[in-house]
């Protein structure tokens, strides 16, 4: 067997590299990434290393050539074009190299009347692969617990969490945790061969006073929760490239579009998530 991870120098592909190794030998694991000089530790390692650019189709057949899985990372960009073009480009060179299943990873924010503006591509994504031919798997995330973790010293400081999302929940999962779900359906064929969509989440949303409880309780600070607006959220966090995409986000959270939760992931792993009490408490360093 051969899996192509593309994105495997991001941080969740690096995460699903190693997920794979524990049951692959490197040279089973080829590493496609925009930029293999990132890898080259991996390929020390004896993974296969390939040159890999969406944006770029005549990287992408040889790179997925003689594979018999595809794990599709999405570069992180907002541009839906982007995203787009970039999907096709990746359909593209499967079936010009003949590979017959994909595995591709997506975001649960993908409702019709989701206002996150990447929400189109989510929505997008599933029945493009329907359509495609190809046997596959789209497995959906919740929110990433992981940038909660360098987020606390600010939460600290601000005494809240300032989301804008009322009293509405929002659902999260490690990495790590998504990582191994991935890893896991890659590696087998009733589970990513059949039209599958999974949405991997912790077992429980979380209002945004009980996540506060958790930060005040982990960190030892008191933490309180006082969302600020939409557009107030906008601006505090447009000077770091990404506060209007992510006000819209969060303005999908204050319409209860992004609490779903479901028991999947212990469906693939037979075990239960990282609680974010669990995982805030693991990994969270005072300064």
């Amino acid at each position: 067997m051969l899996i192509t991870v593309t994105g495997a120098t991001g941080h969740l592909g690096r995460r699903i590299v190693h997920q794979l190794s524990k049951t692959l030998s490197p040279n089973q694991i080829r590493i496609g990434a925009h930029n293999p000089s990132k890898a080259a530790a991996l390929m020390e390692a004896g993974f296969q290393v390939a040159h890999l650019d969406y944006q770029d189709p005549a990287t992408l057949t040889p790179a997925l050539a003689g594979s018999d899985v595809v794990v599709y990372v999405p570069s992180l960009t907002y541009s839906l074009t982007g995203r787009v073009t970039e999907l096709e480009n990746l359909l593209t060179a499967i079936k010009d190299a003949n590979v017959p299943s994909i595995v591709a990873v997506s975001f649960f924010a993908d409702q019709a009347n989701n206002p996150f503006r990447m929400a189109p591509f989510y929505a997008y994504l599933p029945p493009r692969l329907a359509g495609s031919g190809l046997n596959y798997a789209v497995i959906k995330n919740s929110l990433y617990a992981d940038p909660l973790v360098p987020y606390l010293p600010e939460l600290i400081e601000r005494q809240n969490v300032i989301y804008p999302v009322g009293d509405q929940p929002m659902s999260f999962i490690s990495q790590e945790n998504s990582a191994e779900a991935i890893a896991k359906v890659a590696l087998t064929p009733a589970l990513r061969d059949h039209h599958q969509t999974y949405l991997l989440s912790q077992s429980t949303s979380l209002p945004m006073t009980e996540l506060a409880a958790i930060m005040t309780k982990v960190s030892g600070h008191q933490i309180g929760y006082q969302p600020v607006s939409v557009a107030e959220f906008a601006r505090l966090y447009r000077e770091e490239g990404d506060g209007d995409e992510l006000a819209s986000m969060y303005q999908a959270g204050a319409m209860g579009l992004l609490s779903g939760t479901s028991d999947d992931f212990w469906t693939i792993t037979g075990h239960a998530p990282t609680s974010m009490a669990d995982f805030l408490a693991a990994n969270y360093r005072p300064e």
